[in-house]
């Protein structure tokens, strides 16, 4: 994984985007599909950190995290935060808000 100058808390991740060959959003010919064309379509990245995970109930013990960087992700569409660390677009994603790894 690339070296990113980002370290999540808790039970957050850090993703990068899928780019738009990754993410199908580019035809086999080169036509580009037009984001109108995915609405409301869960969001997907790859996982390049992760936080060392959320406490439980009592303080005493963190729960480990159930993913892993290099795990490619889908998310929910409204779940995430932006930000930009050395030009590169990131999302912050608590892992509640992970709806499944891909295969």
């Amino acid at each position: 994984m690339a070296d990113v100058k980002i370290q999540p808390l808790s039970d957050r991740v850090v993703v990068r985007p899928l780019t738009d060959e990754e993410a199908g959003t580019v035809s086999a010919s080169g036509i580009i599909i037009p984001d109108s064309a995915k609405q409301e379509k869960p969001e997907q990245g790859v996982i390049v950190a992760t936080g060392p995970g959320k406490w439980d109930e009592d303080g005493e013990k963190r729960i480990p995290m159930e993913v892993k960087e290099g795990d490619r992700i889908v998310f929910s569409k409204y779940g995430f935060d932006e930000v930009k660390v050395d030009d590169q677009d990131y999302f912050l994603v608590s892992e509640s808000n992970i709806l499944a790894v891909l295969g």
